[in-house]
Formats: structure tokens, C-alpha cells, sequence
């Protein structure tokens, strides 16, 4: 089971730029092998900070203007977000070792 919201234009400023808590943003594409390779770590990390941590993705084929606007220009790619602002980023597959210690090191 996914613990992470789909994201669009629709959404985006209420699921991330208003989220009470830190926000976890997934940059993914359907066509993507380390998206793929990616997915279940991500999910590993949202069910376990379940409480502390929000996470969202976005399908930058369906979302290209939410990618462009951040500046993504490889996926995958994480960003979090704190009160509506961008504080860091990471590009490419990470483990979850990797993932939590940017969340830790960011949150």
C-alpha cells in the first residue's frame, strides 16, 4: 500500500506548499527503471514517519509545469519542503539509508 499522494497542478499548493508537516516531494516518471527501483523505499519511509512526514509524488509526465517550475531535470528526484519553501534536493535513485539520512539532516 502507498502512503504517498499523487500531486498535480490542481493540488499542489494545498498537499505541499500548506502542509503543516515537512513535506517529502517525489519526482517520478512511468518510463523511469531507478523510479521503479526507487518506489518502495519511498513507501518504507512514508509508512515509518508516517507522523512527522508527509510524502508526495509527482508524475512529471502528467505534472511537466510543477518539474520545470523546481527546476528538475533528472528522475528521480526528491525535494523537501518545510513550510512551503524548497531546503533541499537529491538527484537519482537513493537507498533508504540515504533517503532517511536527507530527511534527517534536512527536516
Amino acid at each position: 500500500m502507498s502512503h504517498s499522494v499523487d500531486v498535480t497542478n490542481a493540488n499542489f499548493e494545498q498537499e505541499v506548499l500548506k502542509s503543516e508537516k515537512p513535506v517529502l516531494l517525489k519526482f517520478w516518471a512511468p518510463w523511469c527503471g531507478p523510479c521503479k527501483m526507487m518506489a518502495p523505499v519511498v513507501d518504507e519511509v512514508a509508512s515509518e514517519q508516517a507522523d512527522d512526514l508527509k510524502v508526495v509524488s509527482v508524475n512529471v509526465d502528467d505534472a511537466p509545469e510543477i518539474a520545470s517550475e523546481h527546476g528538475v531535470r533528472g528522475v528521480p528526484t526528491v525535494m523537501l519542503f518545510k513550510s512551503g519553501a524548497k531546503v533541499a534536493s537529491l538527484v537519482g535513485a537513493q537507498s533508504k539509508s540515504q533517503l532517511t539520512q536527507f530527511i534527517e539532516q534536512n527536516g
